[in-house]
């Protein structure tokens, strides 16, 4: 303790006790400029006369623009802004399993805060290149269409992309119910979601016993757009921990195509220069630097994350995909044209990629998977033609394979929340690999 009392003693002969300080010179919704605060980096946390707490955003040569996140009194032009000098950080509870949370700490279902807290950084260190190893063990989603034809392994990014109300966040929400007695820790985190939205989750995962293994983080739609922007780095941050003390994590982000309009949002009002369709020029680089959390480390533990985007008119070329696109190793695509038509799951089979393929399997599903595609792909291919063909006309080795490949689509068809194994996946499509062998 006298320790303590010499080293507060001798900082404040030299100094050292007082940081920076300046004025608020203009007040926006969620965010203000500052003018006469030096020494200040990004993420450094500020104090706004006691009013309110923020971090520190951009940087101009004559001001600095702050993001607020805890607003308790009405901030206005003239008030006293104090440097903190330290990282501006989130609170996480290892007791979050189980329950809602938000990135201070709260348990948003029981209304309280959490005791043991521990402060986990919006965006720390990047794992080297050298502390990650090759991704070469499954997740398995339970879905046939997923699991045979575009696996997901442990410490990948599978990007699942599709319109509006086509089954994206559905085919998260059965990933997770499929890891029940595998030892992966999943976190669903919500952008921007209505709390009806997020108790419906909650409540789905409650029924079907998967939410013991389970956080769910969420940040809500009538709340401070920074708070959304920051939760899937928190997320990210904890899964990385949970990583490094050689826990298999699953993260499902949901979704990120809000995120980037929510951060189209903040940097408008913090003069950011706007870049195509009015997005800032680092929106690549804010989810690249987010994604690349994902990974397989060398102490055994992986990060898996799932993000989600939503699509328009099914269009996956718009600016937001194509960068996404580009980040993951693979992704999944919803039809709404199959949706409609009750192929559920409404996967889009010939858009549909995974960069790993094979390496995540196990050798029977792939031998069942790589048949299975390719007869698949190539039915999908000329049904359309068939379709509209007289049956009367069409050769027996025709009717078929016909018959064949709408066989193949009824039993890709799955409920929700109703997993198969790897070995009811590999009988009901024995018949693929039987086919090709008579052939």
């Amino acid at each position: 303790m006298d320790l303590n009392i010499d080293k507060v003693i001798d900082d404040i002969k030299k100094d050292n006790n007082i940081f920076s300080a300046g004025k608020v010179i203009k007040v926006n919704e969620y965010n203000i400029e500052v003018s006469g605060l030096i020494d200040v980096a990004f993420y450094d946390e500020v104090d706004i006369a006691g009013k309110a707490k923020g971090y520190v955003f951009a940087i101009h040569p004559n001001k600095v623009i702050v993001s607020l996140t805890e607003i308790e009194d009405k901030i206005m032009p003239g008030d006293l802004v104090y440097s903190l000098n330290k990282e501006y950080k989130c609170l996480f509870s290892t007791d979050s399993i189980g329950k809602v949370v938000d990135i201070f700490g709260n348990d948003l279902i029981a209304g309280k805060k959490f005791n043991n807290l521990i402060e986990v950084s919006i965006d720390g260190l990047d794992i080297p290149l050298m502390d990650r190893t090759s991704v070469n063990r499954s997740l398995l989603t339970g879905i046939s269409g997923i699991d045979l034809m575009y696996p997901i392994g442990r410490g990948q990014r599978q990007l699942i992309i599709g319109d509006k109300k086509t089954g994206k966040t559905q085919i998260c929400l059965d990933t997770i119910v499929n890891q029940k007695d595998k030892n992966v820790i999943c976190m669903y985190v919500a952008i921007g979601k209505t709390k009806k939205e997020v108790k419906e989750i909650y409540y789905d995962l409650t029924k079907n016993g998967a939410i013991s293994y389970t956080i769910v983080m969420a940040s809500f739609n009538d709340e401070l757009p920074t708070k959304s922007y920051l939760t899937p780095y928190v997320a990210l941050s904890v899964a990385e921990e949970l990583m490094l003390q050689s826990f298999d994590v699953l993260v499902i982000i949901d979704d990120l195509k809000k995120h980037a309009d929510i951060y189209r949002q903040i940097s408008l009002t913090s003069n950011k220069v706007p870049g195509r369709d009015a997005y800032p020029s680092d929106i690549f680089y804010a989810h690249a630097r987010m994604l690349e959390k994902g990974c397989q480390h060398k102490s055994g533990g992986s990060v898996t994350i799932l993000p989600i985007v939503e699509t328009k008119a099914g269009d996956i070329t718009d600016y937001i995909s194509t960068n996404i696109i580009s980040i993951t190793d693979g992704q999944i695509v919803l039809s709404k044209k199959n949706f409609d038509k009750g192929l559920k799951p409404a996967i889009n089979y010939g858009l549909s990629v995974s960069r790993l393929g094979a390496a995540v399997q196990s050798k029977e599903l792939s031998k069942v998977g790589s048949k299975l595609r390719r007869e698949l792909l190539a039915y999908l291919d000329v049904k359309d033609i068939y379709e509209l063909s007289d049956p009367s006309e069409l050769s027996p080795a025709l009717k078929e394979s016909i018959d064949r490949g709408n066989k193949m689509i009824n039993d890709l068809k799955q409920y929700k929340y109703s997993p198969k194994s790897e070995s009811e996946m590999q009988t009901l499509f024995s018949y693929v690999e039987r086919v090709e062998k008579e052939g």
